[in-house]
């Protein structure tokens, strides 16, 4: 069994309360498959890490790797890692930016955000900037494939419905991401990820990663 966080802090911000939820053989063959496929994929990707690293150091000032709390599965928060590909001060410009944002719904984006840094641009457009999330999954706060995590300010303004996306474990990639990515609006996306909570098996995995290699090098609504 699972000690796992209540989403509905969302709700009113109130502290989470803990609820005691079963494991389910469909779970667990989810986690088998993560914990496969999440090992052969450091093994894999290893020198690319160490370059990406080298790269972000030399060309901009801060950090390589960036750390941002998001919440996962039944509303349970964790530090999500990804490449940075910002400059170190984003955070703070992010407010000034949110009535630029060109997606409607909760999730901000914007197609020329000033605070990317040019190797920022390309590792996001290829998501290279994802690839450390692969050691979230293998922690257990990721899954290779599921909902993308959102911020706690985001969960906070979602309605009923939305909140359904959190029955599902935060995935690397996701019916989202093979269907465009930021191109597709948030209610469409809440609607993708609601249906993959419900219905996700080992076949389908398997198949949105299979489809995630096109999406990437695609790029399509990457930004």
């Amino acid at each position: 069994m699972v000690l796992a966080m209540d989403p509905g802090f969302a709700k009113n911000g109130a502290a989470p309360s803990q609820t005691v939820r079963k494991t389910s053989a469909r779970d667990v063959m989810k986690r088998m498959l993560d914990l496969a496929f999440a090992s052969i994929v450091v093994a894999l990707v290893s020198p690319l890490i160490i370059a990406v690293v080298a790269i972000i150091k030399i060309t901009s000032p801060g950090p390589a790797f960036f750390r941002q709390t998001r919440v996962g599965r039944h509303g349970e928060t964790f530090e999500m890692l990804k490449f940075r590909s910002m400059y170190i001060d984003a955070e703070a410009r992010r407010a000034a930016l949110l009535e630029g944002s060109d997606r409607s719904g909760v999730c901000f984006k914007q197609k020329s955000d000033p605070r990317v840094t040019p190797i920022g641009r390309f590792i996001r457009r290829y998501s290279i900037d994802e690839l450390p999330q692969v050691l979230n999954v293998l922690k257990g706060d990721m899954s290779l494939v599921g909902p993308r995590p959102a911020l706690p300010e985001e969960v906070t303004q979602y309605s009923e419905e939305a909140r359904g996306r959190l029955e599902a474990v935060p995935g690397m990639t996701g019916l989202w991401q093979v269907s465009g990515r930021a191109d597709v609006g948030f209610e469409r996306m809440v609607k993708m990820d609601i249906a993959y909570a419900k219905t996700h098996n080992v076949f389908l995995d398997l198949l949105i990663m299979a489809l995630t290699f096109r999406a990437v090098l695609s790029a399509r609504g990457a930004y």
